[in-house]
Parts: structure tokens; C-alpha cells; sequence
């Protein structure tokens, strides 16, 4: 999974997903595609420190990277796989494998903006976006793709770098790149002018990683 994080009114979430999922390869994601990092991080830093009885003094980070080679997350569990180290000096000695599973379930996100479709109506006879709202939103699909690419490729990019050389906020770029994971039928979508109206970026933003449910909550037919 590749490490990644989005603001929400000032604060900062940050988060994992698939690197499947970032490539366009959805059916590679897995049951998890997505997870909360400080949740996921706190239960594997107790788990590591319980079973290696670590003193306290040994930095998290130092711990993670001198003991972790895997973190594998299942829909029920994480498992960890470490690898035990002895020695002196910068001298290290591997001796053997072990394995933690440590039951976990992502917790499921409520706070989610949904249309909602009247049963008499079908989503092709929906109010379709205006067409001025339409331009804006496809202009800024291709600049979260953009971005985003730039984030993956060039090293000594951040979204604060992007920020101070687009003339915006950090907040504008995080809710840009987040239209990158727009599946590809909404994004075709947007160029025909069939999503629904009121779709703008701000909205689009704050959609789920996992296409299927892009789809649900917009009540779209493919």
C-alpha cells in the first residue's frame, strides 16, 4: 500500500491505498483498499512491543523498521511478519521468522454527502450537470491526474510544492488529486455531461476510493 493523506477543514487524514488501486488495476485491490494510517499503525506498533517485550526508550519508527518486513491487511485482521535481529555494533544477525495476526476490521465511514435517487425516477432521466459547471470539472479531473503522476514519479514533490507553484492552498490540491480516483466511466460521465447536477469538485472530492461504491452513492448505471 502507498502512503497518502487528504485535509479536511484544516486537519490532516492520512491514510493507505492500494497501489493497485493508484494504477487502475481495481480488480488487484483487494477487500481493503483503503485504510486510516494512525489507526492501523497504533495496533501494529503495540503488537510488535508486546511480543518483543521492546523497552520503551526504542524509538516506534526504529522498532517498525529493525523488526517489520510485512504487514499484510485482511478483511478480519492484520498480520505482521517479523524478522528477529541480534548482534552488536552495526552488525545485524537474522535468526527467524515470526508471525502476528491481530484481529482488526476497517471501521466504515459515515460521514459521506449520498444522493439519493427517487424510486420513480431512473438515473438517465436525472437533471443532468449544467454545462458551464461541466468544463471546470473535467479541467480539473486532468489536473488531479496530473498531480498525482507527479507525486508517484518526481521524489522531492509534495502537495506543498505543487501549492506554492499553482498559487493555491494545500487544501485545493488534496481535493484535486482526490478526483484522480474517479472511476473511468464517471470520468466519461462528466466529459458527456451525465453526471448528475449539483456534481462539482467539491463534492466529487470527498467520494470513496472503491469504483463500485462511486457508483452507488451517485446512483449511476454504467
Amino acid at each position: 500500500m502507498t502512503p497518502s493523506h487528504a485535509r479536511r477543514r484544516g486537519i490532516k487524514y492520512r491514510y493507505y491505498i492500494s497501489s493497485a488501486l493508484l494504477q487502475g488495476r481495481p480488480k488487484q485491490a483487494g477487500t481493503v483498499s483503503r485504510i486510516p494510517a494512525q489507526e492501523v499503525e497504533t495496533l501494529v506498533i503495540k503488537a510488535v512491543r508486546d511480543r518483543l517485550n521492546a523497552p520503551t526508550e526504542i524509538a516506534d519508527a526504529l522498532l517498525i523498521q529493525n523488526h517489520v518486513t510485512l504487514v499484510e491487511v485482511q478483511s478480519d485482521q492484520l498480520v505482521l511478519e517479523l524478522t528477529d535481529a541480534i548482534g552488536a555494533g552495526s552488525k545485524r544477525k537474522r535468526k527467524s521468522r515470526q508471525v502476528i495476526e491481530v484481529p482488526w476490521r476497517k471501521t466504515p465511514s459515515t460521514r459521506r454527502r449520498e444522493i439519493l435517487v427517487p424510486e420513480s425516477q431512473t438515473p438517465q432521466n436525472i437533471r443532468p450537470i449544467r454545462s458551464e459547471n461541466r468544463a471546470p470539472l473535467v479541467a480539473s479531473i486532468a489536473r488531479g491526474r496530473r498531480w498525482l503522476s507527479e507525486l508517484m514519479t518526481d521524489p522531492t514533490a509534495n502537495t506543498e510544492s505543487i501549492a506554492d507553484r499553482e498559487g493555491c492552498s494545500v487544501r485545493r490540491v488534496n481535493m484535486t488529486i482526490s478526483l484522480a480516483f474517479l472511476a473511468p466511466d464517471l470520468v466519461k460521465a462528466a466529459i458527456d455531461g451525465r453526471l448528475p447536477h449539483g456534481m462539482g469538485v467539491v463534492r466529487l472530492s470527498d467520494m470513496p476510493a472503491e469504483w463500485s461504491r462511486q457508483h452507488l452513492m451517485l446512483g449511476f448505471n454504467k
